[in-house]
C-alpha cells in the first residue's frame, strides 16, 4: 500500500518542524515461490513490511491484514507506540476470519518505522516484530536498528555461533515472535531521532538472505535516489538466488528545518 514521492514535506506546528522526506517501495515474488507472502505499507507517518509466514496457511492473508491496519493510521501527522499497538491487536482478530486460515493460525512478521514526537523530539519510532529488519544509514555508517527474533539471532546473543554461522545455520527460518497465531502482539521498539541526510531502510529476509550488510550499504551509498537503491538492491536479491520473497523500502530524510510559530 501507498506511493513513492520524491518530495514530500511534513509541517508539525507543535514543534514548529517541517521535515521533507522521500521513500519508494518494492516488493518481487522472487524466484522460488509460487505466491508473494510479502505486504509493504509506505504512507505516512508509517512505513512498514510484513513477511508472511512460509510453511503456514494463508501467510499472505496475514501480512496482509497487518498493513491494512497499520494503514489505518495514514494520513495523521504522527503515530505512537500505543495505536501501532492497537493496529496490530486488530490484525490478529482479523486473521481469524480470513479465508484459508486453519484453527492453528498464521502469521507474519512485521518491522518499520513511524513518524512521531518523543518528548517534544521529531523521531522515528522503529517497530519490528520477527525476523525482518530495520536499518539506518547515517555519515556512511550502516546500522542494523532491529534485532531478530529468531532461533539463530538467540544462538548469537548465547555466544554459541558466529554471526557467519547463522547466516548459514538450518534452523535460520525459524522465528520466535511473530504477529498471528491467536496470540497478543509484543513488538519491541526504539527510538531514532530524525536528522538530515538520514536513510532508512524496511526490508523482509528475502533481501537479507541474498545480501550481505556490506553489500546493503554499498546499494544504499551508490544510489542517491530512493527508487534507484531499492531498485538496485531487489535486483541484486534476484541475481543471487531471490530464494524468498523481497521487499524494500527506503526512506530519506532530505530536511529538517525549524520556522517561526505564528502568534496566536
Amino acid at each position: 500500500m501507498g506511493q513513492g514521492s520524491t518530495e514530500f514535506r511534513v509541517e508539525l506546528p507543535s514543534v514548529a518542524t517541517t521535515l521533507t522526506l522521500a521513500w519508494a517501495a518494492l516488493t518481487d515474488v522472487g524466484h522460488r515461490r509460487e505466491v508473494n507472502e510479502d505486504s509493504l505499507l509506505a504512507a505516512p507517518p508509517l512505513f512498514a513490511v510484513a513477511d508472511g509466514m512460509g510453511g503456514h496457511s494463508a501467510g499472505d492473508v496475514a501480512s496482509a491484514a497487518v498493513v491494512t491496519r497499520l494503514s489505518e493510521l495514514s494520513g495523521t501527522l504522527v503515530a505512537e507506540a500505543g495505536s501501532i499497538d492497537r493496529a496490530l491487536a486488530l490484525a490478529v482478530e482479523d486473521m481469524a476470519q480470513g479465508a484459508g486460515v486453519t484453527d492453528q493460525g498464521t502469521g507474519t512478521t512485521v518491522t518499520g518505522v513511524a513518524l512521531a514526537l518523543v518528548s517534544d523530539v521529531v523521531s522515528w519510532i522503529v517497530y519490528n516484530i520477527g525476523d525482518s529488519r530495520v536499518y539506518q544509514l547515517a555519515g556512511g555508517v550502516l546500522e542494523q536498528v532491529t534485532n531478530d527474533h529468531s532461533v539463530v539471532q538467540e544462538l548469537v546473543d548465547a555466544g554459541r555461533i558466529t554471526r557467519e554461522e547463522a547466516d548459514v545455520h538450518p534452523h535460520g527460518n525459524i522465528i520466535t515472535r511473530a504477529v498471528g497465531f491467536h496470540e497478543p502482539p509484543i513488538p519491541d521498539y526504539r527510538i531514532l531521532p530524525i536528522q538530515a541526510g538520514m536513510r532508512i531502510l524496511v526490508c523482509s529476509d528475502g533481501l537479507t538472505k541474498e545480501l550481505t550488510p556490506y553489500g546493503i550499504r554499498h546499494f544504499l551509498l551508490e544510489q542517491k535516489l530512493a527508487a534507484d537503491a531499492v531498485a538496485a538492491m531487489v535486483e541484486a536479491a534476484l541475481e543471487n538466488g531471490g530464494r524468498d520473497n523481497v521487499t524494500a523500502i527506503v526512506v530519506d530524510v532530505l530536511a529538517v528545518e525549524a520556522y517561526e510559530a505564528p502568534n496566536t
